[in-house]
């Protein structure tokens, strides 16, 4: 970092950044597809929209981006012959290093207030803004520490992150729920909901998770954390968290997230138990005939009817539009026939989850919510509001 002097400023002095980085490629787009993702395309602070480049003289490159509520934190080796920081768009660099060719090696230069990018006959002049004005989400206290194995968390959020809602209004629906409670055994509760389907998974609870107090995780938050599961391998994930903030460190990667500020509903209420009507259907078949059933279907008429007899159940879907449609699927059921309702999507995405060869569904009557689960130990169970048909 330079001083050099720029005439009546407040002292009399002006940081002007420089520096110089050399990386591979590869690296570099791994680093800047993590962090880009976090940005806005639209923002009416352009400091936003860039990403914070930091070279260490110790030959690590530190890119951070952020939306002002989460923020991540990617560190990647480079050859570092001049130590610095900068903040350039994150959207333009990244699709930089996505063109340039297999196997380059991209040189960073920054001098002048721009950045030079590199690689081969290519030669890139980016504008840049000065690191100081770039904002950094303070953490602050994070009382609650502990890890999580990454198969874990990747089942806390692909059996849940479906039934999270999208309505703005009620915004404290919009994430998953964390939780702790004892039952037999302590345990560790993840729940999503939009009113019109639940997902539930308990886990063990964690060592270092006692007395967490409740909270929510974005739906932003929740996606961004699963990219980066796929490429953390094994690895456990460490997550520190107060009432407000939540900190995800991974194995290069650190996510730091503002919570949702609201008061998850009491979900419990809707989970049924007295349904006495059991059907027990291969998870695979049945999605299939449904999405062959609803394929008529219109926005309008996205509800499949589906009528339980003995050991079988008939799919069937009315559209005025487009005509009629219908599908026998072999199962086991055994009580009273009766006729019942569901939204095509919202049960084939519960039925995705399902990772055994059969499924269970407690059913009631024609309004009551319906049950879904693999078995009576399965860690996930699913809740489906029936639908008008």
């Amino acid at each position: 970092m330079n001083f050099v002097r720029l005439g009546n400023g407040a002292n009399g002095w002006e940081r002007i950044s420089t520096m110089k980085v050399t990386i591979e490629r590869a690296t570099l787009l791994k680093s800047l597809s993590h962090v880009q993702s976090v940005v806005e395309r639209r923002n009416t602070i352009p400091i936003l929209s860039n990403v914070l480049i930091e070279a260490s003289d110790t030959g690590s490159l530190k890119l951070t981006a952020t939306d002002l509520d989460l923020q991540i934190v990617d560190t990647v080796s480079a050859k570092v012959e001049t130590a610095g920081s900068i903040t350039v768009s994150a959207h333009t660099l990244f699709e930089i290093a996505r063109k340039l060719p297999d196997g380059s090696e991209v040189q960073l230069n920054v001098e002048d207030g721009r950045m030079a990018v590199n690689a081969g006959r290519a030669r890139f002049s980016l504008a840049t803004l000065p690191r100081d004005d770039f904002p950094i989400i303070a953490a602050g206290e994070l009382p609650t520490s502990f890890e999580l194995p990454a198969s874990s968390l990747i089942q806390i959020i692909d059996k849940t992150k479906f039934a999270i809602s999208t309505e703005e209004t009620r915004y404290y629906l919009n994430g998953i729920f964390l939780h702790v409670t004892d039952e037999d055994t302590p345990v560790l509760k993840a729940a999503a909901t939009d009113g019109h389907r639940l997902a539930r998974v308990t886990l063990p609870q964690p060592e270092g998770a006692n007395g967490m107090p409740d909270i929510i995780i974005p739906r932003k938050c929740v996606a961004e954390i699963r990219k980066l599961l796929d490429e953390n391998g094994d690895n456990p994930v460490q997550i520190d968290l107060s009432a407000s903030k939540i900190r995800f460190t991974m194995e290069s990667a650190i996510l730091t997230s503002k919570l949702i500020d609201g008061t998850f509903p009491d979900y419990n209420r809707v989970i049924p138990t007295g349904n006495d009507k059991l059907l027990k259907i291969d998870p695979k078949a049945f999605s299939q005939g449904v999405d062959r059933v609803a394929t008529i279907a219109t926005e309008r008429t996205r509800a499949v009817k589906m009528a339980l007899g003995e050991d079988k159940i008939t799919l069937s879907v009315t559209s005025p539009e487009n005509g009629t449609a219908q599908e026998e699927v072999i199962a086991a059921y055994k009580d009273d026939t009766f006729e019942i309702g569901f939204n095509a999507r919202y049960l084939m995405e519960i039925l995705a989850e399902i990772e055994s060869d059969e499924v269970e569904l407690h059913l009631a009557d024609t309004s009551a919510p319906t049950l879904i689960r693999e078995d009576s130990k399965s860690t996930a169970l699913y809740v489906l509001m029936p639908m008008r048909v």
